[in-house]
């Protein structure tokens, strides 16, 4: 069979052609360097069950690097993948990615719920802190049961954070790294402020002082923002 040599040229034109197309649809994705320093780093958080600092991971890789900068490369390397990389209170985990909470949550019934005196103290505690006892049951207007702090601190949400330097020096209470991470706050800041609350309505600031009566306002309105939905 007789074939013209434009017949031939085109054939080879649309075959070079389509395999540029085919080259050109390849997308190349970036590749992202995990130098062995920052494997060792990535075992080692895997291998943790608890949070840790920089302080704590320099002491368990076996050559010294800049370990915050590290942290932030794996960060950034986590970033759109199943689980990441996340620092709260200064201390490096590994978590499901927050994309994937719907997919991964669990329901499951609380059977003991927290007394309205103890989250009433556990809100105190968050906008006062440090605080001692004798201070929040002035500020509750009203005693509590001596379990209320202990059930708190079962919970590991709240601990003792020195003496306050009056006579009879009080324990003085605080919360922990615990709740900021079982309300998922990066910090204690991420709250809302007073003058936020306002500004959304939930509490009329103008015949409101900012002293300790505020905590009056701000109980019912941070459980019912944050904690409620933890108890129900």
């Amino acid at each position: 069979m007789f074939v013209s040599n434009k017949t031939k040229y085109l054939g080879i034109y649309i075959f070079v052609t389509m395999n540029k197309i085919k080259k050109n649809n390849i997308f190349k994705f970036p590749k992202i360097k995990v130098s062995e320093q920052e494997k060792e780093i990535e075992a080692i958080l895997f291998a943790s069950n608890v949070p840790l600092d920089v302080e704590s991971i320099e002491t368990k890789i076996t050559k010294k690097i800049n370990v915050e900068k590290a942290l932030i490369n794996l960060q950034n390397f986590y970033s759109n993948r199943g689980i990441n990389l996340v620092c709260i209170s200064k201390k490096w985990s590994f978590r499901t990615s927050d994309q994937l909470s719907g997919i991964l949550s669990k329901q499951k019934t609380i059977e003991k719920k927290l007394s309205k005196a103890a989250i009433e103290t556990l809100s105190i505690i968050v906008y006062h802190q440090p605080v001692t006892r004798a201070e929040i049951e002035d500020i509750r207007g009203v005693a509590f049961g001596n379990n209320t702090l202990e059930i708190l601190m079962e919970l590991n949400w709240v601990k003792p954070g020195g003496r306050k330097d009056v006579p009879g020096k009080p324990i003085q209470y605080v919360t922990t790294d615990d709740f900021l991470s079982h309300f998922n706050l990066q910090k204690l800041s991420d709250l809302p402020t007073v003058d936020e609350l306002g500004a959304a309505g939930l509490i009329d600031t103008s015949s409101v002082e900012i002293s300790s009566e505020i905590i009056r306002f701000l109980n019912p309105i941070f459980f019912l923002i944050y904690c409620i939905p933890f108890f129900e």
